[in-house]
């Protein structure tokens, strides 16, 4: 069976085999979708599968004028495999849909032995609902490593989620090379340890952390991205959550004092100033990202600012003053608003969490909806692009369950079946206004996930829910979903990816003796409704 649920499937009579007379047939136009899927099918069945625009039991690859941008129909009878789509992405999503047709081990990196690759006669057609449908991985807590990042990117455009959203710098790590700031990666990009646990006063591990991607990694991760139909859409995180580029750059902070890369977690005090200087800085950065990155959209955060020091800072009152600015929301949203200027004289628009609705938003700005669905409703009704991630229902860092072996349990419970049902769009919006909803993602923030296998356990199976409920239309069954992800968990399996299984974390996903910080729905309804009390409609 199909993960996401198809729109549409009928089955016939036989099936295609492939064999050693099989070949790809695409036109010119369709080569880069017909050398990744000849590139995903060699290796388990060790076919040659030459690609040539006329065959005669072929896979065939075309267009169709009559199909949505990113849908597809895939026609398997015993003499050919036919995908059609609206665009090279509809057609590269129904050959992933081809994958899934045949045995899991095609997943396989080298030829799997006694496996008979037969596709059943059926005919797929399929289109998603929203036009973004993404995950955010934060490489800023945990440094993600090229070669696995390249994997995430593969499973994402496995499940046909089609926007990789970058967290690339926080307090804790700068994880891109700036050219013209080199001392973010030559001291911003390490840590001398990090916070074990999540309570307050946890230890830390006394062991260092680093990483970051040179341009040229993220050239070709930005490519690689691209040839699978994903986006990837940078984060420089400010004002607050900024203390690694001020280690990096003193003079970048509030009164210019030197600190070290952050070792703890949560939300710190430490945040940018905002001199024409440091605006210029970031105008810098944000060249060079924008050089690196063809996504429309460029995160810049705004998130959990704290203005404490503004408040107490003379300098920082002073420009408030000159710049007619009322209060400390006011000067970041002037803050955000110079930022965002810039990216538009560049052709971009601004991605930011919502945080920025608490003052005026710039123009133009996507809203990622995380403090559940206030900033979600309230964006969509200013007429603000949304991106839906609420906490309680995508935050992928959260505990699985109340089983007493989850690692490091954080916040409330968010299961499988609470991750099958989201729903990006909030109820109370007219049509006019819903339609400013682009669509949906997880966030994956890896405080506590410290190598790639833990992201596994952490991000699937609830992801797999996730891109459903992000591509499928219609009424949801969990019941049936979970038939059906009980077939695709061996393509997960054969990829080598270490989900959580139902029954509970496996002996060596758990975290013995590093305490968490549970909460109740309750307890964290009340904490959220508190964080999103200053944003009105």
């Amino acid at each position: 069976m199909l993960l996401p649920r198809p729109a549409s499937l009928r089955t016939g009579e036989g099936e295609f085999l492939l064999d050693a007379s099989t070949t790809i047939a695409a036109g010119d136009h369709l080569t880069p979708s017909a050398l990744w899927l000849q590139s995903a099918l060699r290796p388990a069945t060790g076919l040659p599968l030459p690609i040539s625009p006329v065959a005669r039991r072929p896979i065939r690859l075309g267009l169709r004028a009559d199909l949505g941008q990113e849908a597809y129909r895939l026609t398997a009878t015993t003499e050919c495999v036919l995908i059609e789509g609206g665009s090279q992405a509809g057609v590269f999503y129904g050959c992933q849909a081809l994958l899934q047709l045949l045995p899991p081990a095609v997943h396989r990196r080298s030829r799997a032995s006694g496996q008979r690759w037969a596709v059943p006669a059926v005919t797929v057609q399929d289109a998603p609902r929203f036009r973004w449908r993404g995950a955010m991985l934060d490489v800023a807590r945990h440094f993600m490593p090229k070669q696995d990042l390249l994997r995430f990117v593969d499973l994402l455009a496995m499940h046909r989620l089609n926007t990789l959203h970058l967290h690339l710098t926080d307090d804790q790590g700068w994880r891109v090379e700036i050219r013209r700031h080199p001392r973010l990666t030559e001291v911003g990009s390490w840590r001398r340890e990090s916070q074990l646990g999540a309570q307050e006063d946890a230890p830390g591990d006394s062991r260092p952390h680093g990483g970051f991607y040179t341009q040229d990694d993220i050239r070709e991760i930005v490519a690689y991205a691209a040839d699978r139909h994903v986006t990837v859409v940078p984060e420089i995180d400010v004002p607050g959550h900024s203390q690694a580029a001020i280690a990096a750059y003193p003079a970048l902070g509030v009164g210019g004092e030197p600190l070290e890369v952050h070792t703890r977690w949560g939300v710190n005090p430490n945040v940018l100033n905002t001199e024409e200087s440091t605006v210029a800085f970031y105008c810098d950065v944000l060249d060079e990202i924008t050089d690196l990155f063809p996504s429309r959209f460029i995160g810049i955060g705004g998130d959990e600012c704290p203005k404490d020091q503004w408040r107490t800072d003379p300098r920082t009152q002073e420009l408030m003053r000159q710049r007619g600015l009322a209060d400390e929301n006011g000067l970041q949203s002037w803050f955000i608003g110079r930022l965002g200027e810039h990216l538009a004289s560049r052709g971009r628009r601004v991605f930011g969490w919502d945080d920025l609705l608490e003052g005026p938003v710039p123009p133009g700005t996507a809203v990622a909806s995380w403090r559940g669905m206030t900033g979600a409703r309230t964006a969509a009704r200013r007429g603000h692009d949304v991106v839906s991630c609420p906490d309680d229902q995508v935050y992928l860092d959260y505990r699985q369950s109340e089983h007493p072996d989850e690692p490091i349990p954080f916040a409330v419970p968010l299961t499988l079946q609470d991750a099958y049902s989201f729903e990006p769009v909030p109820s109370g919006l007219s049509a006019h206004e819903a339609a400013h909803v682009l669509g949906g993602q997880a966030n994956i923030w890896t405080e506590h996930m410290d190598s790639p296998r833990t992201v596994d356990y952490y991000a699937f199976p609830r992801l797999c829910a996730v891109a459903e409920a992000l591509w499928s239309t219609g009424e949801r069954d969990f019941d049936d979903f979970r038939t059906r992800l009980a077939a695709h968990l061996p393509r997960l399996e054969a990829i080598g990816v270490e989900y959580r299984r139902e029954t509970g974390p496996l002996p060596w996903q758990t975290r013995p003796g590093i305490e968490g910080k549970p909460s109740t729905r309750l307890e964290w309804a009340s904490f959220i409704d508190q964080l999103v009390a200053h944003i009105k409609v």
